[in-house]
């Protein structure tokens, strides 16, 4: 994904509606434990490589908001522990 370059910042209130784009794009996105997350594995983010970027452009620098959009994540059960037993994020029980 290219870097958004005119300076926009995300706001909080704009993270389901960036989720749900991420998700319209084909990606699975999920938080990974209390601190990160990813928007897909490579092979659905190369193929949605414009897309990605038209949702860059769209919604602007997210990176302040990183623990955020983990928090939302987790809150609606797209998630992954650490050494959970899991291998994707539906299989965690707790999917709103």
């Amino acid at each position: 994904m290219a870097k958004h370059e005119s300076g926009r910042l995300m706001l909080e209130s704009e993270i389901p509606a960036f989720v749900d784009a991420v998700i319209e794009a084909g990606c699975d996105i999920c938080a990974i434990g209390h601190d990160s997350y990813v928007l897909g594995d490579l092979e659905e983010m190369d193929a949605a490589a414009d897309e990605l970027d038209r949702i860059d452009d769209n919604f602007g620098d997210r990176d302040f908001l990183l623990l955020e959009i983990v928090a939302y994540l987790r809150s609606i059960g797209r998630y992954l522990d650490p050494g959970s037993p899991a291998k994707h994020w539906t299989e965690n029980g707790n999917i709103h």
